[in-house]
C-alpha cells in the first residue's frame, strides 16, 4: 500500500523481521541513525515506527540501552475446570492459582486490601440483593515466584462473613481460596459463573502488572452461587492477556 505514511511502512518491515527471527527476542534492534540510513528516511520517522511496535507490545525501550524485542512471557492455560480439580482437604497447600501457575505454597504471595463497602447497583444486580446492601470487598494481587501475575477484586456480603475469619486480612493467604472459605461458612459452592471480555488495562492495573504499552488484559466477571444464592462477585479478575489461554469444555449429550 504506496499511500500509507512512511512510519506505518517501516513499521510493517521490522514487525515481518520480528516474527520471521530475525530480530529474535531480547535482541537489540538496529539504532535509530541505521534504520534513518537504511529506509532513507529522517529519525522522527524511525521514531514513529518504533512507537508503532512499542504499542503493540513487540518492543520496549530502554534507558540507555536502545529498542529491544520484547521477551514474550510464559503462557499459562487456565480450564474452567480448575475449580474442581483438586482436593483443598488433603495434601500440600494449594488453591486454583498455584495450580495454574505450577508453583508451590512456598512460591506464592498475595497482597490484600480489605474494606467494607456498599453494594452499587451493578454490584446489587450481580448478587440479587438490595442495592447498598454492605458488602466486604477484597482487592488482591497475585503474586507467582515474586512476579506479579493477577489483580482480583471479590465481594462478599457482610452478613455472610463479618466477624468471621474470613474478613481478616491476616488469615490470607487462605488454602483452597474462596471457594474454601465459603465451605468453612458451611455454604459449600455448587455453581460458579464467569463472563470473559478483553479491555485495556487502567494506568494502575498496567503498573502493578507490569505490562508494557499495547498489552491488553482478560477481564473475568466471577459469581459463585451455593444452592441459588450468590455469595461472591468478582469484579473483575484481571491477567495479562499475553499470559493467558482461557481453555473450556463441554461435554456433549450423545444423540439417541
Amino acid at each position: 500500500m504506496p499511500d500509507r505514511p512512511a512510519y506505518a511502512r517501516i513499521a510493517d518491515a521490522l514487525r515481518d523481521l520480528i516474527r520471521d527471527g530475525t530480530h529474535p527476542p531480547g535482541t537489540r534492534l538496529p539504532t535509530l541513525a541505521e534504520l534513518s540510513a537504511r529506509y532513507g528516511v529522517s529519525q522522527i520517522v524511525v521514531r514513529g515506527a518504533i512507537t508503532l511496535l512499542r504499542n503493540e507490545g513487540l518492543v520496549e525501550t530502554r534507558r540507555g540501552g536502545g529498542t529491544v524485542v520484547r521477551v514474550a512471557p510464559p503462557t499459562r492455560r487456565v480450564a474452567m475446570d480448575r475449580y474442581r480439580a483438586f482436593d483443598r482437604r488433603a495434601g500440600a497447600p494449594a488453591t486454583a492459582f498455584t495450580r495454574d501457575q505450577g508453583i508451590g505454597w512456598s512460591e506464592y504471595r498475595l497482597d490484600r486490601e480489605f474494606t467494607r463497602t456498599l453494594a452499587t447497583p451493578e454490584l446489587a444486580a450481580l448478587f440479587e440483593l438490595p442495592s447498598r446492601t454492605e458488602l466486604l470487598r477484597r482487592r488482591f494481587v497475585f503474586y507467582a515466584r515474586g512476579e506479579p501475575q493477577q489483580i482480583s477484586v471479590n465481594y462478599l456480603p457482610w452478613q455472610l462473613v463479618g466477624d468471621t475469619p474470613v474478613s481478616d486480612p491476616a488469615r490470607e493467604p487462605w488454602p483452597g481460596g474462596t471457594l474454601a472459605q465459603l465451605s468453612f461458612l458451611g455454604r459449600p459452592p455448587t455453581r460458579v459463573e464467569e463472563a470473559v471480555r478483553s479491555r485495556m488495562p487502567t494506568p494502575e492495573e498496567a503498573e502493578t502488572l507490569g505490562m508494557p504499552a499495547g498489552i491488553p488484559v482478560i477481564a473475568v466477571t466471577r459469581r459463585l452461587l451455593s444452592d441459588g444464592d450468590v455469595l461472591e462477585v468478582c469484579r473483575d479478575i484481571v491477567i495479562p492477556a499475553d499470559r493467558v489461554v482461557l481453555d473450556y469444555a463441554l461435554d456433549l449429550d450423545r444423540e439417541p
